[in-house]
């Protein structure tokens, strides 16, 4: 799909769209702009090739200019049936108090499907938060709290987080769960991050878990390694943490108490911490875990999804740790890896699994039972519905999806789930 703007003249503005035959490339999320179009009097004509030509006042003209800016969305054509999505540009709502964003270090909804956003303040340039230096050296911007809740119009709920008394904020924010009882669970990935926290909806710390610089290795019964994401299993009252950057495994956890259940590696294997060099994809399939274990999701079966990233694999486990298969998704992936988190489609039975590859700036959509990949949407770029270093992914209820990027992407969207 080409969407193509081309300015001839002041405040003349010719829009054109080439789309396949019918069947084809799904073009769905530009249905969104056409009441935006016709309200900025222009015309806007759904065909196979259409185009447009009006006269705009000026502010209509910089309006409608940004807005095409921001729409050069390429979405990959897939089999009848598969998910499509369409990126809503206007989420989230603009923040109060010239609040900022910086690298997005977890994403997560909860069963009221609101969307909690942990950032982190600490990775804005000078620059970038310059009305909080002190004299301030611009008039615009602050660090916003590192834990935000929006609804999913994206209207800010809540805000909160950062060091206090009790327990010890993480150096470096990184994963955020919210389970089906309000607790908020977050985690970090400094070097000196060994530890998981857990919080009610609304900030109030309840309890830490491992200790902050304390880290013995991989079969360590309590303590951690920069662990990049915690997650609470309702069912069996566990814990289940992707242990992490440091370590290179799977930790269970009770999660009232903090005590050990049981934890491994690759394949079910005891983890070795034995550093693996280099991914080479020429090379046979790694028998440990590479450094990082990005993420660890349990389907609505038990079945326990993990995210090897740095070996571009996903490896799904029984909850008591057996080995049921692996998934290996764009093995040629060198740099930092193609599998960095996952979310699951809204039916029952979770058809669908998205997994948010970073290195290659994509959406894969897999089909959950046998991890076929039928689709992908994204590409590396900073327009809307463009990734730099897509880091986390989350599903919502009626099928909508949240993203949120590190390095310097520091941004959230969200996809809009599209009619069948």
């Amino acid at each position: 799909m080409i969407i193509r703007m081309i300015t001839r003249r002041p405040y003349v503005v010719m829009f054109e769209r080439r789309l396949p035959a019918p069947g084809g490339l799904q073009v769905g999320f530009l249905d969104r702009l056409q009441g935006a179009l016709l309200n900025a009097r222009t015309c806007f004509v759904l065909s196979y090739v259409s185009s447009c030509t009006t006269k705009l006042r000026p502010s209509s003209a910089l309006s409608l200019t940004l807005g095409f800016m921001l729409l050069a969305l390429s979405v990959s054509a897939g089999a009848a049936g598969v998910p499509r999505f369409a990126v809503d540009i206007s989420w989230p709502k603009p923040l109060p108090n010239q609040w900022v964003l910086g690298e997005i270090g977890g994403i997560a909804v909860d069963a009221r499907d609101h969307i909690w956003v942990y950032q982190r303040p600490r990775s804005l340039t000078d620059d970038e938060r310059g009305a909080a230096s002190d004299p301030p050296s611009s008039k615009c911007c602050r660090p916003a709290p590192p834990v935000l809740e929006f609804d999913a119009e994206g209207n800010l709920l809540s805000a909160w987080g950062g060091p206090g008394p009790g327990f010890e904020w993480p150096e470096r924010e990184h994963g955020i769960f919210v389970d089906a009882n309000d607790h908020v669970w977050i985690a970090g990935n400094a070097k000196t991050d060994a530890q998981v926290l857990k919080f009610t909806r609304d900030g109030k710390f309840l309890q830490q878990f491992g200790r902050a610089g304390r880290t013995s290795g991989s079969n360590s019964p309590t303590d951690l390694g920069r662990p990049a994401l915690a997650i609470s299993d309702i069912a069996t009252g566990e814990l289940y943490i992707a242990d992490g950057y440091g370590n290179r495994r799977v930790l269970v956890l009770d999660a009232a108490t903090g005590a050990y259940k049981r934890h491994w590696g690759a394949y079910g294997n005891r983890p070795d911490d034995t550093d693996l060099g280099n991914y080479d994809p020429a090379a046979p399939r790694a028998k440990q875990f590479r450094a990082t274990v990005h993420c660890v999701r349990i389907a609505h079966d038990g079945l326990v999804y993990v995210c090897d990233r740095l070996n571009n694999r996903i490896q799904v486990f029984q909850r008591d740790g057996s080995f049921v298969k692996e998934y290996l998704l764009e093995p040629k992936t060198r740099h930092v890896g193609s599998v960095w988190d996952i979310a699951f489609s809204e039916d029952k039975e979770q058809r669908y699994m998205y997994v948010a590859d970073g290195t290659n700036s994509e959406i894969h959509i897999l089909l959950r039972s046998t991890g076929e990949r039928l689709s992908a949407f994204g590409r590396s770029g900073r327009q809307a519905g463009q990734f730099h270093w897509v880091h986390g992914i989350a599903a919502d209820s009626k099928g909508n999806i949240y993203t949120g990027e590190v390095d310097s992407g520091k941004r959230v969207q969200k996809f809009k789930r599209l009619p069948d």
